[in-house]
């Protein structure tokens, strides 16, 4: 137990003045950074806004300025010989509450370029891009202003500001750099948006937005330079389903944008068309699920969504049809906003057609027939052959227990055992598979997983696992730390084993026995005692027992599994041990792994360090190799500050979780016996999986926690902090 005392509070805020002094330094800090890593935003970003001080745009729109046309760009400008409002336009916004969104969209788009890109390349995007963009506009007015074309004489009389024609060439060009299926999905999200503001809007803004893009995407691959990343030779199972959600939430967005904001595009007034307020409250619940479904690779969605399509397009053949019988009777009809309903049915047409191209992506069945399909199958008892024929890691015995379910690859030898959890299959450790096979094993089970609906993962994998996965475009962070203890001449000699050799010899002074054993062999007044000691530290606790990678005594029964005892000279068990077999191929045993640790509170005080090295000792003298101390989750060593995102987000887990299951102080008590660490991977396909698998993972370690156990553990927590005191139920040196 810990208290941290109110005097030192009081303490640790003395000096108010030296951090006062030392506030600003961080901000400009960061400020240098910025101006050292985006130098080219950062000036754009203060050019916008001292030239809106300067003009006082940003207090009154632009457009009602005498000086507007002056500095706007546009066909009118160019006519007049302002030729400078291509260089000063992107630096204004048309109205005041425009400035916000205008410089926050380039600084996080441009700057994101800019990172990617280097700063030359992007000047040269964003420049190039915005005059580009802007003059194509302008020509493309030129062209079409005499046609008759309302529309186009209307645009070609006005003008417009703002750099975010130079802002999107530049994201454009940013999104080769990306891998898949970030560059899709980014590449999706422009199309979608140029498409719907150019079709149902068509401000000059949308315009240059649209050419902007028509320049850009093309040329982005060369445009990226020594940055871009190679283009896949054909999209995968994820982008076929992504391409087909992105053109159905397209017309969908575009039916709710012509209702808010009716408009006169390219094509004719939008409120001819539109839907009203209660057809797209009614499209919305039909679409909705469908897009959840695409993203799934559902069957069902794909179904309801090409009827959706096909119901649209039979509106063109059903108009046409009229339309040409009342051209043959010669009666006259109005045409007023049909050229917008061809454009947006259109639409749909190509919405139904790449449905029809991807309809292999789409093959993931009902609920109820997947649980058919997923029912049975293989059992522990094939997994207990194949990892004593293949060998595996030092968790893979886990994969052994009885809630997993078993993937077996199509060459028999191979399986990973997985849990499902929140629509998302972890599987535990590294496939057990022959030498060379673990790629074909992991290829398959990501495609069986596609094709049931679920995401995959590979939770605890080792360092060789997860750079097989790196080779099939996964990405991988650590979760946690394997600490391995090689038997081999192992002597506890040495000062730095002095708190292991105090813990032998005292428990030899107190007639502390060790013995390991086999649980369900021993008597039952033993077994009685090891379940009371389990049960009394799970319920010393403010959530259930964790599982999935750590047992308890039901897992500790195992035959196949050892177990280490205290037992002192009243026939009192002072705490137990449980290990479990690591098995490295052939039904050779060549190390163990820790997994249970419990001890009596008022016992024999070092007992786990006198648990463990008679452990160690006994199994050198059965031949065993190694053990493993295990890793625990949400734990690693401290040698480097975490870089990314995500793996500030697990530290920060992990010191939420450490008051109540002690995995830090656990691991710190673990380096007494001086192991060799070895990381353990999460692997998974991209960061927007993240959000999922956590939820798949909480609920797998807690799968017996409900709503009222995270109240109970929020309100326990408020307590125990707004008190001032800190307790560490595992403190290191007395791990329970």
């Amino acid at each position: 137990m810990t208290t941290a005392s109110p005097a030192a509070g009081t303490a640790s805020g003395a000096g108010t003045g030296g951090r006062g002094r030392a506030a600003g330094r961080p901000k400009r800090e960061r400020f240098a950074v910025l101006w050292r890593r985006l130098p080219f935003t950062t000036a754009v970003v203060l050019a916008i806004l001292v030239a809106g001080v300067a003009s006082r745009t940003l207090w009154q729109a632009a457009e009602h300025q005498p000086s507007f046309a002056y500095y706007a760009y546009g066909l009118p400008s160019l006519e007049h010989g302002r030729w400078w409002t291509l260089a000063t336009g992107p630096f204004f916004a048309p109205r005041p509450l425009f400035y916000l969104p205008m410089a926050g969209t380039f600084a996080l788009l441009t700057g994101f370029a800019e990172w990617q890109l280097g700063t030359r390349r992007t000047i040269l995007v964003t420049v190039g891009g915005q005059l580009a963009a802007a003059a194509a506009a302008i020509q493309f007015l030129v062209l079409c202003r005499h046609s008759g074309w309302t529309w186009a004489a209307h645009i070609a009389t006005t003008l417009d500001v703002g750099f975010s024609g130079g802002t999107l060439a530049a994201i454009a060009v940013a999104s080769a750099t990306l891998r898949a299926p970030w560059r899709l999905r980014l590449r999706a999200g422009l199309c979608v948006y140029a498409g719907v503001a150019i079709v149902y809007v068509g401000t000059l803004a949308d315009l240059v937005h649209f050419f902007a893009l028509v320049l850009a995407l093309p040329l982005g691959h060369r445009l990226a330079g020594t940055a871009r990343l190679t283009e896949p030779v054909r999209p995968s199972v994820r982008e076929w389903r992504l391409l087909a959600c992105a053109g159905l939430l397209l017309l969908t967005v575009a039916e709710v944008v012509m209702w808010l904001v009716p408009g006169d595009g390219p094509f004719g007034p939008s409120d001819a068309v539109s839907l009203s307020a209660r057809e797209i409250l009614i499209m919305g619940v039909l679409v909705v699920p469908m897009l959840n479904g695409l993203r799934r690779g559902s069957r069902v969605a794909w179904r309801w969504a090409v009827g959706l399509c096909v119901f649209a397009v039979s509106q063109v053949l059903l108009v046409s049809g009229v339309l040409a019988v009342a051209k043959l009777v010669r009666t006259e009809y109005d045409s007023h906003g049909l050229s917008l309903f061809f454009v947006d049915n259109l639409l749909w047409t190509v919405e139904l057609v790449l449905l029809i191209a991807a309809s292999g992506a789409f093959r993931v069945p009902s609920r109820r027939r997947r649980r058919k399909l997923l029912r049975g199958g293989p059992d522990g008892s094939l997994a207990r052959l194949l990892l004593g024929r293949n060998g595996g890691s030092t968790i893979s015995w886990m994969t052994t227990w009885p809630q997993n379910a078993y993937f077996v690859a199509s060459d028999g030898a191979s399986y990973l055992a997985y849990q499902r959890h929140a629509g998302v299959a972890i599987a535990l450790g590294d496939p057990v598979a022959p030498c060379g096979s673990a790629a074909h094993a992991l290829t398959e089970f990501r495609e069986m997983c596609e094709n049931s609906g679920l995401v995959p993962c590979v939770f605890s994998a080792t360092a060789a696992t997860a750079g097989v996965t790196r080779e099939l475009g996964w990405q991988h962070v650590q979760v946690a730390e394997d600490t391995l203890v090689d038997l081999e001449n192992l002597e506890f000699r040495g000062k730095a084993w002095q708190d292991v050799r105090s813990a032998l010899n005292k428990a030899r002074k107190d007639g502390i026995e060790f013995r390991l054993v086999r649980l369900a062999e021993q008597p039952p007044a033993i077994r009685e005692q090891v379940r009371a000691l389990s049960e009394e530290w799970v319920g010393d606790k403010g959530l259930p027992e964790m599982g999935f990678t750590l047992g308890g005594v039901a897992e500790a029964m195992d035959p196949a599994t050892r177990v280490g005892l205290a037992i002192d000279a009243t026939g009192t068990v002072c705490g137990f041990t449980s290990w479990l077999p690591v098995h490295t191929g052939s039904g050779t045993v060549g190390g163990w792994t820790l997994d249970v640790m419990r001890r009596r509170p008022d016992g024999f005080r070092p007992v786990m360090e006198f648990l463990i090295a008679s452990a160690c000792l006994a199994l050198r003298d059965e031949g065993a190799r190694f053990v493993s101390l295990s890793g625990a989750p949400l734990v690693r060593s401290r040698d480097t500050a975490p870089a990314r995102a995500v793996d500030r987000v697990l530290d920060a887990v992990g010191a939420l979780m450490e008051p109540y299951y002690g995995f830090r102080s656990l691991h710190a008590f673990k380096a007494k016996f001086q192991p060799r660490r070895e990381p353990l991977y999460l692997a998974y396909r991209d960061e927007a999986d993240l959000p999922r698998i956590g939820l798949a993972l909480g609920r797998a370690y807690l799968q017996g926690a409900g709503l009222k156990d995270f109240a109970k553990l929020a309100l326990r927590r408020q307590r125990v902090v707004g008190g001032g005191v800190v307790v560490v139920r595992s403190a290191a040196g007395t791990p329970r």
